[in-house]
């Protein structure tokens, strides 16, 4: 009898395991789904976690910052950390990688591995600019982490950690 039960028992753990596993699969697929859903439609936000600026180590970021993807617009709030050769005019409180873009290139590239390479380029450059962006290129894998380099004209580059979530 004691036999018959430890079975029945052991029966129920993993038939539970099972329907666990499947349960998280299921999240994941569908996760994964949303993601390329989102990058498909150009329709995101890329929120960032972590800056890696070229001197100096990782910094954690305690505020919300965050690049707004968009069919017609690219809006970008990130801070910046590292060696600027051109600076704001004297009191100015503005820093960071802050601006907003209707005139950009877009191109998305399929990484063998299933996430995604875009490459943003603002075509409304202007050189004198020590905001100037030349180029963001955002690798995002199927599960939604991304890491985002930023290329500027003035100011050494700098990545950022984070990761993809909906556009609200």
């Amino acid at each position: 009898m004691k036999r018959l039960i430890r079975i029945l028992v052991l029966l129920v753990v993993i038939s539970g395991s099972i329907n666990l596993a499947y349960s998280q699969n299921s999240k994941k697929t569908a996760r994964q789904a949303a993601i390329k859903n989102m990058v498909d439609s150009t329709n995101f936000y890329f929120s960032a976690d972590y800056a890696l600026p070229q001197r100096g180590g990782s910094k954690q970021l305690t505020s919300t910052y965050d690049v707004k993807v968009t069919k017609d617009s690219i809006i970008s709030y990130l801070p910046y950390y590292g060696q600027a050769y051109l600076a704001p005019d004297p009191g100015t409180t503005e820093g960071g990688i802050k601006f907003t873009s209707t005139n950009f290139s877009y191109k998305v590239t399929h990484e063998k591995k299933g996430g995604w390479e875009i490459i943003i380029k603002p075509k409304d450059h202007d050189i004198t600019d020590w905001r100037d962006v030349q180029r963001m290129v955002l690798n995002i894998s199927p599960d939604g982490y991304a890491s985002l380099s930023v290329v500027s004209t003035n100011r050494d580059p700098i990545s950022f950690q984070g990761s993809i979530i909906a556009k609200e």
